[in-house]
């Protein structure tokens, strides 16, 4: 059987079976997420969003819609952070994996200036800037891969080197750095990430934007706390603000239950087919390595042009866009593009988390995929859920990749492929080619000496 990949989030199974509840103390909390679980003995819950497109296919005008309506929230602390500054002068920060479409979708509605991301992905090409952990994560190092625009460092070699300068005072410097993550638990990897770009290029003040803030009072004093040790003030603002009711025992209860296996086999197999687009060298398929404002047009154009060849690919009924991790943004705005074009269409992408599958009524995972990780990663596993629009039959798959996930391991017995097939699944793969960091940032300096 095939579950509904959007349950009604009322009852929520785990409330009713297990005691995990989802409080919502402003009206759009248990609207925004459902609670799921994953085998995780330091968390073994997960607030699964409804409007992020990682676990359930989602419209993607509804998850472009959270990001603008999150962005108008941050414009507002940036407003009350720092008076005299526009918005548009910050620079946005979005967290791996969850965040990183996210944060970029708040990006582009502010017209910031810049936007960068943290990464999982460890390149052996790409200089890493800086690094936090986040502790309760399935992947807990994030990487810094991406530069700071100019005027956060006085020289272009200390710019280069990401060295820490002394404030300049232009309105760029006293802007806020926007950090936006999809779920605020306790702050902790905020503050973590703040500690570390604050060393890295240092700012008066932080906003930590995020679609459920789901902190404790105890959590938010020991936030202010370390805003003040660092010397800088820290606003959070979200959509909406909960709590979450888990039981002690909640670890010992998940290993407990009985999940649906990974990897369902259907009685007729799904067909796989390829196309490559050929993404312009000189702009950023994503945050990564830095999304400057100057990038957006040539983005916009480049998106356009890899829908228009998906299009002519397409047969009749639904499609599920699913991106690759951290690579968000594009699939997102590719799934922006066909449902514009009148196409029935979900976006998600897939993760490094595992969690639970149950096939049940009012919980939000309702069938799962394990896989080889399509990158070098020789142990670790990959993830995707639902990835179905209807109950009844399997859904088309557009597949968003980009060159460097483009490999053995994603074609191989037991990769992403073998194993959406074998379900039913008719997939389309788009590899996207990857513009790498020095040519992005050779790129950049020819445009700055045309200017």
């Amino acid at each position: 059987m095939i579950g509904s990949p959007t349950p009604s989030p009322q009852p929520q199974w785990t409330s009713q079976h297990l005691g995990l509840t989802v409080t919502k103390t402003s009206w759009r909390t248990t609207d925004l997420v459902i609670p799921g679980l994953r085998r995780n003995p330091r968390r073994a819950h997960l607030l699964v969003s409804t409007v992020l497109g990682k676990h359930i296919p989602t419209d993607p005008n509804r998850v472009r819609e959270a990001a603008d309506a999150l962005a108008d929230h941050a414009a507002e602390a940036v407003r009350r952070l720092a008076p005299t500054v526009a918005p548009a002068e910050a620079t946005v920060f979005g967290f791996a994996e969850t965040a990183t479409g996210l944060g970029h979708g708040v990006a582009v509605r502010l017209g910031s200036r810049c936007y960068l991301q943290s990464t999982r992905r460890s390149a052996p090409d790409a200089t890493v800037y800086g690094e936090f952990t986040e502790g309760h994560s399935h992947a807990t190092l994030h990487l810094i891969q991406g530069r700071f625009p100019p005027p956060f460092a006085e020289r272009p070699s200390e710019l280069a080197s990401f060295g820490v300068s002394r404030r300049v005072d232009t309105p760029a410097q006293r802007a806020p750095l926007i950090l936006v993550d999809d779920e605020i638990s306790t702050g902790a990897t905020a503050i973590d990430a703040i500690r570390s770009l604050h060393a890295i290029s240092a700012h008066p003040a932080y906003v930590v934007a995020s679609l459920v803030d789901m902190r404790s009072d105890a959590d938010c004093r020991a936030n202010t706390a370390a805003a003040r040790d660092l010397g800088v003030d820290i606003e959070f603002v979200a959509l909406a603000n909960g709590s979450v009711t888990l039981p002690d025992a909640l670890p010992d209860a998940v290993s407990d239950l009985t999940p649906e296996p990974f990897n369902p086999v259907a009685a007729q197999s799904g067909a796989v087919d390829f196309l490559s687009v050929d993404w312009p060298a000189d702009v950023p398929d994503g945050g990564r390595f830095g999304f400057h404002a100057d990038d957006a047009a040539g983005f916009t154009a480049a998106v356009s042009d890899a829908a228009t060849l998906i299009r002519a690919r397409l047969r009749e009924g639904g499609v599920v866009v699913v991106g690759h991790e951290e690579l968000m943004y594009l699939p997102q705005r590719i799934a922006q593009a066909l449902a514009a074009d009148g196409h029935r269409v979900g976006y998600q992408t897939t993760t490094r988390s595992p969690a639970v599958v149950l096939d049940e009524p009012g919980y939000p995972l309702r069938r799962g995929f394990e896989f080889v990780a399509p990158e070098p990663d020789s142990t670790a596993r990959r993830y995707l859920y639902n990835a179905t629009l209807d109950a009844a039959q399997p859904s088309q798959l557009v597949l968003v990749v980009d060159t460097p996930a483009d490999t053995a391991e994603l074609r191989c017995p037991g990769g992403v492929l073998d194993v959406l097939t074998r379900a039913g699944h008719d997939v389309l793969v788009v590899v996207v080619a990857a513009p790498t960091q020095a040519g992005l940032r050779d790129a950049r300096a020819r445009r700055q000496e045309v200017r």
